[in-house]
């Protein structure tokens, strides 16, 4: 914050603190303190920097409230009164919807900017929410700046497409950058944020403070644009942005211009994000070295399976995943070995607790040669599951809390268009047939992956005109299966952006009941993308 504050010009400076797995820690923060349930971290980040922003006339944005936005709004007041800081707070509400979800222990509506605008036309300093979507953030203050009305989809889209840029940090920097070997690692090794130049039209032009490190070029903004969304239309609660229509152009060294946006109206529903405690988990991971390392797994794993039915009840789900890390003739003792995950999983906390741990601790002598666990299994622990909800536009009592205490209530959409998959469009004609070798997919081409509750998307760019030419006839869904055989049972969808030159695989179930839930080695598919470009391929060599 204080670098942001201090580092260049600002008129709005927003903060992103919520993710599907943030609103379940609050739901849990809550049940044991229930005046907890926004985010601490925001205050003690405010208390070294509501100073300077006052100072340099810098408002502030962040839906740090989570779920309980009125209260962390009083708590800035504390804070600015000690501080003696002459602020004006305001809030918006109306995203909880736990009340009608009986079970949930957290349900909140994604809300949109127009709340949020209200605040800052009325004249507050900071403006607190809960659960909007990520981009309102960027459209809130640009639609209050600029005097956008809510059918200005156009200036909307473009909008919500930078706040998508901003969301992720230093993402959109060179932070997780499929090319980051090209950049030299000084420039990496510290990335600046993001900043967006919002113009009245729409467009905007992604950059970042003079001196900060990383980069910003086509391809970092390409990256974050693919990030956890789905086709080429975008929905939101203001805005559905048509992704399939932004056109990204280098306007100076890390300057990116995002410009022809086109917005529709957004849909008659808003998302709802369900948080519940699914039951209860543990794992211990068995360390294999050396000789023989399949039959040691065999091994354990029949002691183990012997000892859950000795118990009678053995856990509701259990799962084995041998990796095989160990090397031949290896120097090192720990490049010799191989690990064993076993994770368990039930509704009841018994059947994962201290029988489950005690069984795997006390074949410590009885077991396979050279045993040994990386580290002892606990008790068991509560694991959450994330789902998604739907509610009407005009069933939600969104309020925006004015820093006089006047509320003032954000009417729904006046439009709404129900979301449709845009039809796939023509595909470019593929490179002239030529020598090809076996190589990785990731020396054409950049990918970044993410979550979406149980869902994962992939999202996969070239950086030339051949290339994408090649990529799009390539990589089909079906071939994304094959290289990704985790998939090959499940629903994989292809939407194609040949503006952005890339193409995004949305797979669903892949991550099991979400985050919390620990479904997979990579439980938020951030490293899927990194995986499929080490597969290999036959790729022109004209390419390479």
């Amino acid at each position: 914050m204080r670098e942001m504050l201090t580092g260049g010009e600002l008129d709005v400076l927003t903060g992103d603190y919520l993710a599907e797995l943030t609103m379940l820690i609050l739901g849990r923060d809550r049940l044991r303190d229930p005046t907890a349930g926004y985010a601490r971290t925001f205050l003690r980040q405010l208390e070294e920097c509501l100073g300077i922003a006052h100072e340099r006339g810098v408002r502030i944005v962040t839906n740090a409230g989570g779920l309980d936005p009125a209260g962390l709004a009083e708590k800035v007041r504390e804070l600015a009164a000690r501080l003696g800081i002459p602020v004006r707070v305001a809030h918006v509400e109306g995203d909880d919807r736990t009340a009608d979800h009986p079970g949930s222990l957290t349900a909140h509506a994604y809300l949109g900017g127009f709340g949020i605008a209200e605040c800052l036309r009325a004249g507050a300093d900071v403006v607190v929410t809960g659960r909007v979507t990520d981009a309102s953030l960027v459209t809130g203050p640009a639609a209050a700046h600029f005097g956008w009305g809510p059918t200005e989809y156009d200036r909307l889209a473009g909008a919500v497409v930078a706040g998508h840029v901003l969301e992720c940090g230093a993402q959109a920097t060179g932070g997780n950058y499929a090319f980051f070997a090209e950049h030299a690692p000084e420039r990496l090794r510290r990335p600046g944020f993001p900043l967006a130049e919002i113009h009245a039209d729409g467009s905007s032009v992604i950059t970042k403070h003079p001196g900060t490190g990383g980069v910003v070029d086509v391809g970092t903004v390409t990256a974050q644009l693919l990030y956890e969304t789905g086709g080429a239309r975008y929905a939101g609660p203001d805005v559905t942005a048509r992704l399939d229509t932004v056109r990204l152009s280098q306007d100076g060294p890390d300057r990116v211009g995002v410009r022809g946006v086109r917005g529709e109206a957004p849909p008659p529903t808003l998302k709802v994000g369900l948080t519940r405690i699914g039951g209860y988990r543990n794992e211990v991971a068995f360390v294999l070295t050396g000789l023989d390392i399949e039959r040691k797994a065999a091994l354990v794993r029949q002691q183990m399976e012997d000892a859950f039915d000795a118990a009678g009840s053995p856990p509701g789900e259990v799962r084995w995943e041998l990796v095989r890390t160990d090397r031949a003739d290896a120097d090192t003792q720990e490049t010799a070995s191989a690990l064993l995950r076993l994770v368990v999983r039930d509704r009841d906390p018994r059947a994962v607790g201290r029988s489950f741990s005690g069984a795997a601790v006390e074949l410590a002598l009885a077991g396979y040669p050279g045993f040994h666990v990386l580290a002892p299994p606990g008790k068991g622990a509560p694991y959450g599951v994330f789902e998604a909800a739907a509610v009407p536009q005009d069933a939600v009592g969104h309020v925006a809390v004015l820093h006089d205490g006047r509320r003032v209530t954000v009417p729904p959409a006046r439009d709404t268009r129900v979301l449709e998959d845009v039809p796939e469009p023509p595909l470019p004609a593929p490179p002239p047939p030529g020598p090809a070798r076996r190589a990785p997919l990731g020396l054409v081409a950049g990918a970044r992956s993410g979550d979406k509750g149980g869902n994962a998307n992939v999202g996969v760019w070239a950086r030339s005109e051949d290339a994408w030419r090649w990529l799009a006839g390539e990589l089909t869904a079906d071939r994304f299966r094959q290289l990704v055989p985790e998939s090959r049972a499940l629903p994989v969808t292809r939407h194609v952006l040949p503006g952005l030159r890339a193409l995004n695989f949305v797979v669903e179930g892949i991550l099991g009941e979400g985050v919390a839930a620990q479904h997979r080695f990579d439980p938020q598919a951030k490293a899927l993308g990194e995986w499929l470009r080490s597969r290999h391929l036959d790729i022109p060599e004209a390419l390479l």
